[in-house]
């Protein structure tokens, strides 16, 4: 028995397809699934230089079997062994995949192009090649582009796409079996539209005082940590669904210089102005000017760690501060803390440390928590 009528025996619907039989065409069965394949052998007919030609399905099953088929080309005997080997696999990848899923049918597909051209193709910015994830974009009234990312299900419209956005809000969809993809954008339009207070108010503090974290703030981030001078900053929390009220506010630098700012802070709060800006608000308060991009130089603001001499450390910048006003050394929270916590004149209460300032010997303390993400 040669090798060809060994191969038709083990798989029936595998056949040569020239004369030479460099090419074999056909299907693959396991588990009671046929998958197209085509072998193409080189002219000297050795396994280790074949290609594989495969159906979209089988191709996206073995994609993580790459270098097992290829270890099975260059161990295996004969073509008929190889074929065994390769079936071998495709179990082990279908009981792995618990079977592949059924591709949607034409009408699927059909009716998601009617919905994009009713939508524009312009608000298409990505689309997967098997059209089960979007991306679209939209502008708000201050011309923000946001974008949203739209995961449709196998039963789509009866079933709802999952949905997500950079937004510091949950964005929940309403949904029918009539809604289609212009619903999700009008709805995410008019979620923009009420979040359109909210960036504005980050956005003129982005533009007009030097925003220390976070370094690159997404549409999502509510927090920004404010410079208002050497070793000294706030940090604020903007409420997304009430933007111009008064926002949470917490100062960082030594007490010396810190302690004045939240007395004023208490004594002044009454004089809050919701027809005023938040930026506004918060200098009239305090009684101080943030330092400006227009006029002074961010390294002002970003002082080195005294310990590991770096500004920042796995994003974090230095948030401690020495109290002694003739030193004002900064320090990353995580730097102080080890640093204390390795000397034996630190004594240490739960999370708390006490212990001595790196340079000037003044007490210090410092507490390690868990920054919000």
């Amino acid at each position: 028995m040669d090798e060809t009528s060994a191969l038709l025996i083990q798989n029936p619907l595998l056949l040569p397809q020239n004369r030479e039989k460099t090419v074999y065409d056909g299907f693959i069965t396991a588990q009671e699934k046929d998958f197209r394949i085509r072998i193409i052998l080189p002219p000297d007919r050795q396994l280790r230089e074949a290609r594989l030609q495969c159906c979209w399905q089988l191709k996206q099953l073995l994609h993580e079997y790459h270098h097992i088929i290829k270890q099975r080309l260059h161990q295996s005997s004969d073509l008929a062994s190889f074929i065994l080997e390769l079936k071998t696999v495709l179990e082990l990848a279908l009981k792995n995949r618990q079977g592949i899923q059924t591709p949607p049918p034409p009408e699927y597909y059909a009716q998601l192009i009617k919905e994009i051209e009713c939508l524009g193709w312009d608000k298409l910015v990505f689309i997967d090649t098997e059209f089960s994830t979007l991306k679209l974009k939209a502008e708000d009234n201050s011309s923000r582009e946001h974008l949203i990312t739209i995961k449709l299900k196998a039963k789509y419209p009866a079933e709802p796409p999952d949905c997500s956005a950079d937004l510091p809000v949950p964005f929940i969809i309403s949904w029918t079996t009539q809604s289609s993809l212009p619903n999700i954008h009008s709805q995410f339009l008019a979620v923009l539209e009420s979040l359109k207070e909210f960036w504005d108010v980050l956005d003129e503090i982005d533009e007009k005082t030097w925003v220390l974290e976070p370094e690159n703030p997404t549409r999502s981030a509510t927090m920004r940590r404010i410079a208002i001078g050497n070793n000294v900053s706030v940090n604020i929390e903007v409420d997304p669904r009430h933007p111009k009220m008064l926002p949470e506010c917490c100062f960082l630098g030594a007490d010396h210089v810190v302690t004045p700012l939240r007395n004023k802070l208490n004594a002044n709060i009454h004089l809050w102005n919701p027809e005023c800006t938040v930026l506004q608000n918060l200098m009239d308060i305090l009684e101080i000017e943030f330092p400006a991009p227009a006029s002074q130089q961010k390294a002002n603001f970003s002082m080195e760690c005294g310990i590991c001499y770096s500004y920042r450390l796995d994003s974090a910048i230095p948030d401690q501060v020495c109290n002694d006003p003739r030193c004002g050394q900064p320090f990353h929270q995580a730097c102080l803390y080890e640093w204390l916590r390795g000397l034996p004149s630190s004594r240490q209460s739960f999370n708390i440390i006490f212990g001595e300032c790196p340079y000037c010997c003044k007490p210090l303390t410092v507490k390690m928590t868990t920054k919000k993400s």
